[in-house]
């Protein structure tokens, strides 16, 4: 079986290079988010790598109005 990709607006979690296409934000932006934000409920730490919940992250983006 060959490796299907998933639309980014499909997936459950993004790593931060794709939460930086889906949202427009840069990548140095999003890791400071996440190391200033390290129990926020849109964050998932795989070893040390950084997981975006899109969905999550999308409420928080909704609520804000500067990044």
């Amino acid at each position: 079986m060959g490796k299907e990709d998933i639309p980014i607006w499909e997936k459950y979690t993004l790593t931060v290079e794709e939460a930086s296409l889906y949202f427009r934000v840069g990548e140095n932006k999003l890791r400071k988010l996440a190391e200033e934000n390290p129990d926020a409920n849109w964050l998932i730490m795989n070893g040390n790598r950084i997981q975006i919940k899109r969905k999550q992250f999308e409420k928080v983006i909704d609520t804000i109005n500067a990044i």
